[in-house]
């Protein structure tokens, strides 16, 4: 069993001070937000209701009401376990949650939101002139791939965004078990070839099945079609018009970038991603990705995940998830990566939220997406 070690809440940490210098700052007054009920759900974080969560961030009207890091000794607490020294260790304090050390932290899944963004610049740029009708298979020159599979050769830029590739997958198993599709892709020594090989399952376009490796391939798409390897491509695209200096991503034997999971950021870049979606792609009056784009990555192109339920009708846009719409419009929308990883928007309420965690060995008392619904939210004032 790990050792707990103690919790400390800090203001702020000095190595990212400047990057919160940069956010404008508002009262919890100015902003129409009920101080006592933020404080009191801090509380709880720092009291370890909601396991280990590693940063909060409230941020309406694009300033800063709420920021709270909480210091966590991750060494410590995985000092009792055997770990391999890999960057797929997900127990290794040198690689998850941070990288190295340092501030970044792990995105895991909310890299193919990021991924997605990037292909819509591209799309933007021309480098893709259908845009997502573009057949997927077409950027896959130089691999064994299996042509005679009309499903295969069907396949649309589009039905690899929504997560309806038809590729045979199985994700939905725990990233403890070995049989899971992605475990499998992450020990591979050929990504691309990996995922090109899996048979497909499905007609493509109308089976949503979360995969991984279709957020892969959408990462060499990217590569192929702009002629930069998706990394550099952010740095020079998206990252720096958003003042983004400081980033890591993941690179895999085969030389090309883990975009299903792999990218590193600091809490308050991450926010910048989320606060560029809320602006509809504009950043400081310069326009980074289209407004176009940015709706139809929200647009929740599969409308009901979980059919027959009535309580749950979360719906997917392009590698963003849409948990509350109406009528096809998102109320709701959000990255979401493994062991608690939220950046999550709300635009009536001009509102985002970022939360970055590390609960990866069973579920705390209480989640952190369920408070944003029952506390958060009902905290905010509308109309402001």
């Amino acid at each position: 069993m790990l050792r707990h070690a103690p919790l400390l809440l800090v203001a702020a940490l000095a190595a990212c001070a400047s990057d919160r210098g940069s956010w404008k700052r508002s009262s919890y007054e100015e902003a129409g937000i009920d101080r006592a009920a933020i404080e009191a759900f801090v509380a709880e974080v720092e009291a370890g209701v909601y396991g280990r969560v590693d940063h909060f961030l409230l941020i309406r009207g694009g300033r800063v009401v709420a920021d709270h890091h909480f210091a966590r000794d991750y060494a410590a607490l995985t000092a009792d376990l055997e770990l391999e020294d890999h960057q797929y260790s997900y127990d290794h304090p040198d690689w998850h949650p941070y990288y190295q050390g340092s501030e970044l932290h792990t995105l895991q899944s909310v890299t193919k939101s990021i991924t997605s963004i990037c292909v819509g610049i591209a799309i933007d740029e021309g480098h893709i002139p259908g845009g997502v009708a573009t057949p997927a298979m077409s950027f896959f020159d130089g691999y064994a791939l299996d042509l005679t599979d009309g499903w295969r050769r069907a396949m649309t830029l589009a039905d690899v965004l929504t997560m309806r590739s038809g590729i045979d997958w199985d994700e939905m198993r725990s990233y403890d078990d070995a049989t899971n599709t992605c475990i499998q892709l992450e020990a591979s020594d050929t990504w691309i070839q990996f995922i090109l090989d899996r048979p497909m399952r499905e007609e493509p376009g109308t089976v949503f099945d979360y995969n991984s490796g279709a957020s892969v391939l959408l990462g060499k798409i990217v590569r192929v079609a702009t002629g930069q390897r998706i990394d550099e491509y952010a740095r020079e695209k998206l990252f720096a018009p958003l003042g983004i200096t400081d980033f890591h991503w993941k690179v895999t034997p085969d030389g090309e970038v883990d975009t299903e999971g792999g990218l590193y950021l600091a809490p308050h870049d991450l926010a910048r991603i989320a606060q560029l979606f809320l602006q509809e792609g504009e950043w400081q009056g310069q326009r980074v990705v289209s407004a176009e784009w940015v709706r139809a990555s929200v647009t929740p192109h599969v409308a009901d995940l979980a059919p027959g339920n009535p309580l749950d009708d979360r719906g997917y846009g392009y590698q963003w998830w849409v948990p509350v719409h109406a009528d096809g419009v998102p109320v709701q929308y959000q990255g979401s990566g493994y062991g608690g990883q939220f950046p999550i928007v709300v635009p009536e309420l001009d509102l985002v939220i970022v939360f970055n965690a590390w609960n990866i060995h069973g579920a705390p008392a209480k989640r952190t997406w369920n408070a944003v619904q029952r506390v958060i939210l009902p905290a905010v004032e509308p109309g402001r």
